[in-house]
């Protein structure tokens, strides 16, 4: 579900107008997550640190109005929920995009992703489709073979696209903790680094255990 917002009140008109007008209207990020004890409760519950940690990010990500907020035919719409269409890897090296519902327990979103993980694993191609291309979805990508500082993103500017995009690096030690390097990247007509923020700190908090209800 999904609910209009009146652009003659809200409170990034201004700011939608002015952004939106930009031929690359995204910004991006890329900031050190502390996820020190995660991985092994990941591995407690049987889940792998991928799904376990994208997860988290999605239900972050929920938590944030901003990073549920999309456009279409030049309207804003603000959605109940957002899932995940992350890109998800074969054994010849290839990728292929998915969509995996969220889900409020660790093992729907577990099962969800399984599934998907299964279906690209016996297709070939990108598997573009309506679901894939989903507007109500986060673009997610892990990239576990570096520990990326920076990142950019391949562009359509023909494309209407207002989905934020969130890339995990490869994990690393630093002075006896455990990170993750997180890029994000969105819409400014959106979304601001304060919005970001809120993003990275409700993420951190949930690997550390620390959900709120």
């Amino acid at each position: 579900m999904k609910q209009l917002i009146d652009l003659t009140t809200w409170n990034r008109r201004d700011h939608f107008a002015f952004f939106g007008a930009f031929e690359e209207p995204f910004f991006g990020l890329v900031a050190p997550v502390d996820c020190t004890g995660a991985q092994a409760e990941a591995k407690r519950l049987g889940v792998s640190f991928f799904l376990y940690y994208l997860y988290h990010a999605v239900q972050a990500a929920n938590e944030v109005p901003e990073f549920r907020t999309r456009i279409e035919d030049g309207q804003v719409y603000l959605y109940d929920r957002v899932h995940a269409s992350a890109t998800l890897g074969r054994a010849d090296h290839t990728f292929a995009f998915s969509f995996i519902e969220q889900h409020d327990e660790l093992a729907g979103f577990v099962a969800a992703a399984t599934a998907e993980i299964e279906a690209v694993q016996t297709s070939t191609g990108l598997r573009l489709s309506d679901t894939t291309g989903r507007v109500d979805v986060l673009h997610c990508s892990a990239i576990p073979w570096v520990r990326f500082t920076g990142l950019t993103h391949a562009r359509s500017f023909a494309h209407p696209d207002s989905c934020p995009k969130i890339s995990f690096s490869q994990l690393y030690q630093e002075n006896g903790r455990t990170y993750l390097n997180v890029a994000v990247n969105v819409h400014h007509a959106l979304a601001d680094g304060y919005h970001v923020g809120q993003f990275l700190q409700a993420f951190e908090r949930r690997l550390r255990g620390e959900v709120v209800k």
